[in-house]
């Protein structure tokens, strides 16, 4: 398997984890300073514009690159046990992180729309269930993307030799 594609899965993880983390403990909570609802819901969408491309392509790069390695490891992942049930897991973890991360579009968008110009909701409900939604899946696409990131480590370990740099040397 070529270096590039191993590479670009683990990069573009890393940018779908750490965007993410960023928006739920630097960009949401700086998003609540403004005064006015409007304001924040300003500042949060003008944010998440400009990194969401970049979060699309880091996610499809990421799900190519991991069918390229999963394709090129069929054998083992058919037949080791263990490999298997990472990867499995791993799959999961992958859907539902693509699920979080549109869904908290989907909320975010709605969000925008219920923004009234004077600086109140145009639709309170509507905003509010949004922003119910969006406080847990803010930390629901960290936290998935994160043990994705945790399961290809495990799985790069059982492709290790016996003797690593960590291991006890007797």
């Amino acid at each position: 398997m070529s270096t590039s594609v191993r590479a670009t899965h683990l990069v573009t993880n890393a940018a779908w984890f750490g965007g993410s983390l960023f928006g739920a403990v630097g960009l949401n909570p700086a998003a609540r300073e403004p005064d006015t609802e409007r304001e924040r819901v300003e500042v949060s969408g003008t944010g998440w514009e400009r990194w969401g491309p970049v979060q699309g392509v880091a996610i499809a790069l990421h799900l190519l690159s991991g069918l390229a390695i999963t394709a090129d490891n069929r054998n083992r992942v058919a037949s080791h046990a263990p490999t298997t049930a990472t990867t499995l897991a791993k799959t999961l973890l992958t859907g539902a992180a693509v699920a979080s991360t549109a869904a908290a579009y989907v909320y975010g968008e709605r969000l925008g729309d219920a923004a009234g110009e004077d600086g109140h909701p145009k639709d309170p409900g509507v905003a509010e269930d949004a922003r119910g939604k969006l406080a847990w899946l803010q930390w629901a696409t960290p936290a998935l993307t994160g043990a994705v990131l945790v399961l290809d480590a495990y799985l790069g370990e059982q492709q290790r030799g016996a003797a690593g740099l960590l291991d006890r040397p007797w």
